[in-house]
């Protein structure tokens, strides 16, 4: 097995190349069988309601969330009673900082991944829908404000 550290992209690209060089079908993997279960679901949808959905997911995409407000505030609020807290964590002879750390960091980290996942996934989601327009000879938001601009 071939470790890559580039990336999910890369990886991807990695486990395809492996399923071609086994004559395996690329269609069966997991992560394209998903990606066209969605795109055969868009194609199913009238156009006025997937640009309803369109819209709907460019808000999730540029949506700031809850992740990067907690990421920003959460330091700030625990600096108005940092004095409090440091009484509390580091009270002779307890290990409370080292909980308090540690759950304060698994938190962010996991809050972020998902975060950036949600943010990708989005993208996805756009990006298909877009190509449905495409095949629909409808133009997209862009297109359309690019369109007016001409005029």
């Amino acid at each position: 097995m071939l470790v890559s550290f580039r990336g999910d992209a890369h990886k991807f690209y990695l486990k395809l190349k492996r399923m071609e060089n086994k004559d395996d079908s690329l269609k069966q993997t997991k992560e394209l069988s998903e990606i066209a279960k969605i795109q055969s679901f868009y194609k199913s949808i009238e156009t006025n309601t997937l640009r309803l959905i369109y819209y709907r997911m460019v808000k999730e995409k540029n949506g700031s969330g809850i992740v990067p407000i907690f990421v920003t505030t959460v330091p700030w609020f625990f600096f108005l009673f940092s004095k409090q807290l440091q009484e509390f964590l580091f009270q002779e002879g307890r290990s409370l900082w080292i909980f308090f750390s540690i759950l304060y960091i698994l938190t962010l980290f996991i809050s972020v991944i998902i975060h950036f996942r949600e943010k990708a996934w989005a993208a996805v989601h756009i990006e298909i829908i877009q190509d449905i327009f495409k095949t629909r000879n409808e133009p997209t938001s862009a297109a359309r404000q690019e369109k007016g601009r001409q005029y």
